[in-house]
């Protein structure tokens, strides 16, 4: 069994169904591995130096079921993970990459691009962003494709705990302000694996999401 974090001050007991056991799947380097069902699944991405992976592990009360590392850009794959009975989470590799060959990010585009084009099980888009280094090029890259395609995406400005209050409050509002000129379903929240600020919100938006009312 996947080791859990410290009590993070919220009350596990009622912790979703969907997020007691999660469990990693598998990992797909290329589209034809990926999962071959009808699973609802809801997926993350981000920059891959905004704190994904402890994101994940946070709202999922794992301590290592996102593997996490100094170095950005670890994750290479595609990676599936069960979210209940009925639906998955999945961690995408992190864009602007780190250093690695031009060879192997060209594949890892390929990929990604693959699964958010095509992926039929794809119903809420997690995008999530360094609150002190919002909406780079590449963002407003993912947020246009997200809105072009119409799939409903929550924002998560990671970090927060690095601002106090007044200073969150305002990043947030700027990025909801800049986020009107396009058409689509946009939602934007400050979060912290670390003060666990918004992990209690994403957990009941996740349950919300795969089991609507």
């Amino acid at each position: 069994m996947s080791e859990q974090p410290k009590n993070n001050g919220s009350n596990l007991a009622d912790l979703p169904a969907i997020l007691r056991d999660p469990e990693f799947i598998l990992g797909a380097a290329e589209p034809h591995q990926f999962p071959k069902d009808e699973l609802v699944e809801v997926a993350f991405a981000g920059r891959s130096n905004v704190g994904k992976s402890s994101a994940i592990n946070a709202i999922c009360n794992r301590r290592k079921l996102a593997r996490t590392s100094k170095q950005p850009g670890r994750t290479q794959q595609i990676n599936f993970f069960t979210m209940g009975e009925s639906a998955r989470l999945v961690d995408l590799p992190g864009y602007g990459f780190a250093q690695v060959p031009l060879s192997v990010k060209k594949k890892w585009e390929i990929t990604i691009q693959e699964y958010l084009a095509k992926r039929d099980n794809l119903i809420v888009l997690v995008l999530l962003m360094d609150i002190r280094h919002p909406l780079t090029d590449l963002d407003w890259q993912m947020i246009k494709w997200a809105s072009e395609a119409e799939l409903p995406t929550q924002i998560l400005l990671t970090k927060a705990d690095k601002y106090k209050r007044g200073k969150v409050a305002s990043v947030v509002l700027s990025v909801e302000k800049a986020l009107k000129v396009l058409p689509g379903q946009f939602g934007v929240e400050a979060f912290s694996s670390q003060s666990f600020l918004g992990v209690n919100a994403m957990r009941a938006q996740l349950d919300e999401w795969v089991n609507p009312t």
